[in-house]
């Protein structure tokens, strides 16, 4: 969902579609477990450094834990960006749950790590990421 907010904010899109506004949730839209790139970046290289003295196969969830609906992600990405955006309430898709995060307890206890940052984080990292970059990365030539 990140970039198609970026992508709101920047203007490469009119509005953000949110899909499902009657879910039992606080606010009535769904609720996932947004993580800060940097904090995935450092849960794969804690793994990686695991695996050298740990060969084998293990699943491990990263995340942070904590339920954000996607109505709190456009409040807090209009914080950042210093404005409101746009978005539009939908119909659901078939196949979306009203709420999915992770139980990060297992990547603490094994790997030492947990997820360090929060959506605002999140949303002030990447909005000056795109706000920089509106148009994503240059094609290489």
């Amino acid at each position: 969902m990140m970039p198609f907010i970026a992508q709101v904010a920047v203007g490469r899109r009119d509005k953000l579609s949110v899909f499902g506004s009657d879910y039992p949730t606080p606010d009535g839209t769904g609720v996932r477990d947004y993580i800060h790139v940097v904090d995935l970046a450092k849960g794969h290289t804690a793994a990686i450094k695991k695996i050298a003295s740990n060969p084998g196969c293990v699943s491990i969830n990263l995340g942070t834990g904590k339920g954000c609906s996607v109505l709190d992600m456009v409040k807090a990405f209009s914080k950042a960006a210093g404005f409101d955006l746009k978005y539009e309430l939908c119909d659901r898709r078939p196949g979306d749950v009203a709420t999915l995060y992770a139980d990060p307890a297992f990547a603490d206890s094994f790997l030492g790590w947990r997820a360090e940052l929060g959506i605002d984080e999140m949303c002030a990292d990447t909005w000056r990421w795109q706000s920089g970059n509106p148009n994503g990365y240059r094609d290489a030539e």
